[in-house]
């Protein structure tokens, strides 16, 4: 008989003090963070976790968890006795934040409320308490702000507008600089306002305050600056949010009070210091919205040594165990320090090669989870050029330098414009006072952020640093006018919308015009003009030449490089190339060479044919010896001529025209009327699914047999040289072995002619790509007559989705992306689950009959990080990608043969 076992009972709130950093998926990151802060005995004011359980109920069903209203109500009820106080009580109120917090950070994307349980009696009680009226009634209109825009979705620019209105009465230029009664009358006026646009009272039950925050939070999570964010970041769309519930401390009590944010090293550039921003007297929010500019964090010290003494040791605490750079939120209640959030802070592509590195010479990590701070991605982004500082240039500006890069594009003042702008190709520069999530779809957009205010902690510093886009913050002499569209600069000068700017990151200047651009030192370290030294370019080289190191020490997969010239394939060796894994022939038969394809073409007899081939064929003999020059000692696939012959014969109606006007002038055309034949001959509604590939070798003799005896006699020759050409014969868009067999036959037909004539033993090996759906449906039998398969993944996603890339990228992808039907394109990133099927199982059946078979891919998906990592899962001996992605193909490799399934570093 079975035991009888209780129902399992899911548990959606957890105290701070029963969590910890490792339950991000239940708690959040930001749960989970103050649950560890609170574990290490750090001062975190008292609250709660709802967890994201509860809010993925709440989004499936449109209503709360059953349980969770009286979990709610046990937790706050253990909050209000340790407190000592209840919420919103009308002599000492408790009050508490609600805040979202999802798993991986998504700074300003969801939700916050401040200052819940604040009424109109309760405000009364708060400023008698805490002996300060001007302090009651700021916190009291800073609730019904985020409350009234958050929860009731009121527009945020009419409480903006009321400040303002405020501020201009007062004759003041900052919010602190109101008084008390100035305060209790935008309180009046921004009552009135949620009245009007909300169609209901602002709540004085703090219980209601509480919920409809916490519903809001849950809401959030499925907001469209919030989809946009994690489409942008590929975070996925069924996590959930958490909401922390935590009892306040305030910031905003006077100068002995304030706010912060503190990084323990500098997230631009890894440098070890103090590095943050401070404000006194002042809430959360006005830190990272950047409405008011801070002070440097080591001013802190002259303001209150005894918070910035006990910050400095908290921090120190804080890396050493999470080990890593640690981004932390605290406020000072009148001298009392409070830790708000710590999280594994973003930081720039530099920083996080530098970081990296210092940690492993610190022994706080190794080099396998070294290997998991950096990505690929970041590695592109160092290898971008910068401004060339030797060029003459008009500065006008100087920022805060919030995310390097070198920006250029044209100024623009508003989200609308730079996405519109962008999309008809222009380069933007995004230009705001400061920025707010709702400009992030302008921030994706653009080149480049400019604001005039706010630190390396704003909202602008924060995300572009997370999306590797080149910031300047806080550039104060420069005067933002977004209604008027302009930019008034130092010296008289005006930039006008549209007038074309340039930013530097790296320095926080900022230029009139266009700026020159230099080679990236780390490009310059891979094409082996630099070496690691002393000075910042150099560290930055030592910390990606150790990184490289590591990652080629510890990868499988090995990486070789699309290129059809010796000058790409001699890049590509510095690069770190492993070999070619995709040599087109057919840009081989452009330029001049086409005349000779034309003849091919319109050959009417075996003679003519034979002709055409025998001219092609030292010229493309002559490419190879110098491809198996470059890359000696290493494989070079060569793919034979895959696409289709129409495409080398001129375009179609202004062929038409120029015979049309020989006829009516009664000039000679015969040669002209034979293309327009052939053109006609050869024109397919859908080429790309015509006779293309094997099919033209199978179809026009001689042909295939002409490239495969260059490529043979070019080995013979390289080998007389003592050389050590490794040549490999690939055979494109087959889709069943006989094809294969045939063309096969005939190769090795060629091969031996070509040994015995030069009495030279020829190894070449002879394979194919995989790029259709029945090729990998009926690999085992293809891998009969194959000694090698390599996916050419960009046409094996055409046939597996039946896209045409060229037409629906710009016709409907956009769509797709913007509903999330794709989180990324299928032709940017593999799509695992159908391409990526496909090619898991041709592998295997491949293998199953020639287990010696070796697997590449040469599609882009060759050098895309995610995909590189599938391909490293599947069980593929190599990629091959351009190579100037070689670099990062090779770091991902690595991150791939070491990736600890529990890693959350982005």
């Amino acid at each position: 008989m079975s035991e009888n076992k209780a129902p399992h009972v899911a548990k959606f709130v957890y105290d701070f003090t029963e969590g910890n950093k490792d339950l991000k998926d239940l708690l959040g990151g930001k749960g989970a963070n103050l649950a560890e802060m609170t574990n290490l005995g750090l001062p975190v004011p008292p609250g709660f976790t709802i967890t994201t359980e509860a809010c993925k109920v709440y989004l499936e069903s449109g209503a709360e968890p059953a349980a969770l209203r009286d979990e709610v109500s046990a937790h706050l009820d253990a909050l209000e006795s340790r407190m000592g106080k209840k919420l919103g009580q009308a002599d000492d109120p408790l009050l508490v934040s609600v805040r979202s917090g999802a798993k991986f950070s998504m700074p300003g994307m969801m939700d916050t409320v401040l200052n819940i349980g604040l009424s109109d009696k309760s405000v009364q009680g708060l400023a008698k308490q805490a002996g300060d009226e001007r302090f009651a009634w700021d916190s009291y209109r800073r609730l019904i702000q985020m409350f009234g825009k958050t929860v009731l979705g009121v527009e945020g620019d009419l409480f903006e507008e009321a400040l303002d209105k405020a501020k201009e009465a007062k004759k003041v230029k900052v919010d602190t600089d109101l008084e008390a009664a100035d305060l209790k009358k935008l309180v009046t006026a921004f009552k009135k306002i949620v009245k009007k646009e909300a169609g209901r009272d602002f709540p004085q039950d703090p219980r209601e305050q509480m919920d409809l925050a916490i519903k809001a939070v849950f809401e959030s999570w499925n907001g469209d600056r919030a989809k946009l964010y994690r489409r942008q970041e590929r975070i996925p769309h069924d996590l959930g949010t958490a909401v922390n519930v935590c009892s306040m401390v305030f910031g905003n009590l006077g100068p002995d009070s304030g706010t912060g944010v503190a990084f323990t090293r500098d997230p631009a550039s890894g440098h070890q210091g103090v590095y943050g921003d401070y404000l006194q007297n002042a809430q959360g929010e006005d830190v990272v919205a950047g409405i008011r500019n801070t002070v440097p964090l080591a001013e802190l010290e002259q303001i209150d040594k005894k918070s910035y003494d006990q910050l400095m040791q908290i921090m120190e605490t804080l890396e050493n165990h999470y080990k890593d750079l640690c981004d932390i939120e605290f406020t000072i209640e009148r001298g009392q320090l409070w830790m708000l959030q710590t999280r594994v802070g973003k930081r720039t592509a530099g920083a996080a090669f530098r970081i990296a590195t210092q940690l492993v010479d610190q022994g706080l990590i190794d080099e396998t989870e070294a290997l998991q701070r950096v990505t690929g991605a970041q590695l592109a982004q160092l290898m971008f050029p910068r401004f060339d500082e030797g060029a003459k240039v008009e500065q006008v500006g100087r920022g805060i330098a919030a995310s390097p890069g070198a920006a250029v594009g044209k100024a623009v003042f508003d989200s609308y414009t730079a996405v519109k702008w962008s999309r008809s190709g222009e380069k933007v520069i995004l230009v705001r006072r400061e920025t707010n999530p709702d400009d992030l779809d302008g921030m994706i957009a653009a080149e480049g952020i400019l604001t005039s205010r706010g630190g390396k902690t704003s909202h602008a510093a924060v995300v572009a640093r997370g999306m590797g886009k080149t910031c300047v913050c806080g550039a104060e002499e420069l005067e933002v006018d977004t209604k008027r569209r302009r930019m008034a600069v130092p010296g008289g000068h005006v930039v006008e919308e549209g007038d074309v700017i340039s930013i530097d990151g790296s320095t926080g200047k900022v230029y009139l015009g266009e700026v020159p651009v230099v080679p990236s030192p780390v490009v310059e370290y891979f094409e082996g003009r630099m070496h690691p030294g002393a000075d910042d370019a150099d560290e930055l080289v030592e910390a990606v030449h150790r990184m490289m190191a590591f990652a080629d020490r510890k990868r499988r997969l090995r990486v070789r490089a699309n290129a059809d010239n010796a000058e790409d394939a001699l890049r590509a060796r510095r690069f770190g190339a492993q070999g070619i894994g995709l040599c087109r022939t057919e840009h081989m038969f452009l330029g001049e060479r086409r005349e000779m394809v034309e003849k091919l073409i319109l050959a009417d007899t075996e003679e003519e044919r034979e002709a055409a081939l025998t001219e092609l064929l030292p010229l493309q003999k002559k490419d190879f010896v110098e491809l198996f020059e470059a890359m000696d000692g290493l494989p070079v696939t060569i793919r034979l001529l895959d696409p289709p012959l129409h495409e080398f014969l001129p375009d179609i109606t202004e062929l038409s025209v120029r015979v049309a006007l020989a006829e009516a002038r009664q000039e000679p055309h015969e040669n002209d009327l034979r293309l327009l034949q052939a053109v006609h001959r050869l024109h397919e509604q859908n080429p790309m699914l015509g006779l293309r590939g094997v099919r033209l070798g199978l179809v026009i003799p001689g042909l295939f047999s002409m490239q495969v005896r260059a490529i043979a006699e070019a080995a013979a020759e390289r080998k007389a040289a003592k050389g050590d050409p490794r040549a490999e014969v690939m055979i494109p868009l087959v889709g069943t072995v006989q094809e294969l067999e045939i063309v096969r036959e005939e190769a090795d037909q060629v091969i031996a002619q070509v040994q015995a004539a030069t009495g030279t033993e020829l190894k070449l090996a002879i394979g194919t790509m995989i790029e259709l759906p029945r090729a990998a449906l009926t690999a085992g039998q293809i891998a009969e007559a194959a000694e090698f398969f390599s996916f050419g993944t960009n046409d094996l996603t055409q046939t597996v989705w039946g896209f045409s890339r060229d037409d629906v990228e710009a016709s409907f992808f956009t769509a797709y992306l913007e509903k999330g039907i794709f989180g990324v394109s299928p032709f940017e990133t593999i799509d695992k689950d159908g391409v990526g099927s496909l090619v898991k199982a041709a592998a295997e059946a491949g293998r199953r009959t020639r287990p010696d078979l070796k697997l590449g891919v040469c599609g882009e998906h060759g050098g895309d990080p995610e995909s590189v990592h599938f391909f490293h899962e599947a069980g593929l001996d190599y990629v091959s990608c351009s190579p100037f992605r070689i670099p990062v193909a090779r770091l991902e490799a690595g991150r791939a043969a070491t990736q600890s399934a529990g890693s959350d570093h982005r």
